[in-house]
């Protein structure tokens, strides 16, 4: 083994992962090779250091933390939805829509139908014993009562002109 050189049984184990028969081995070599000997000090040195670097904790100072955990609680509260946001968006058109359905009930239901097209309607469907529509939809009703065809004319002339007015 003193012709053969440590370094790389150093380079391809951890320090902190060598037998005891290898650290023997390197050491009994160390004495004799001055590189060798370098070259160990330095991998005891860095496992060394490594140690202590990992077992010494860091704590951010609170000033940090404070600014930190502001940052995330600004950008939860952003973030969520919420239904003040929603209304504040679409309560304008919601509160429109609203309007115009209770509007539009009252006027179906509320508001009794005016007289004057009451009147309107009984007045063409008695001068008229058919309307257009009757006509084309319920030919059958028609043929069974043999209207004359100046009647059915009459019915037509009569509806066209209601159309015109």
């Amino acid at each position: 083994m003193k012709d053969k050189h440590i370094i790389s049984l150093i380079e391809n184990t951890s320090f902190g992962s060598i037998s005891e028969s290898d650290l023997e081995t390197i050491k009994t070599h160390a004495a004799e090779c001055n590189s060798c000997e370098s070259a160990f000090a330095a991998a005891r040195l860095a496992f060394v250091m490594l140690q202590e670097r990992s077992a010494e904790t860091f704590e951010p100072s609170p000033f940090f933390q404070t600014r930190v955990m502001a940052h995330l609680r600004e950008s939860q509260a952003a973030s969520t939805w919420s239904w003040d946001r929603i209304w504040r968006a679409a309560g304008a058109l919601a509160s429109s829509m609203v309007a115009t359905v209770a509007a539009l009930a009252v006027l179906t239901f509320v508001i009794p139908e005016s007289p004057s097209s009451a009147d309107l309607l009984e007045g063409t469907s008695a001068r008229n014993a058919y309307s257009a529509e009757e006509v084309i939809l319920n030919p059958g009703d028609l043929l069974d009562e043999q209207a004359s065809d100046g009647l059915v004319l009459t019915t037509l002339y009569d509806a066209a002109e209601d159309t015109v007015k």
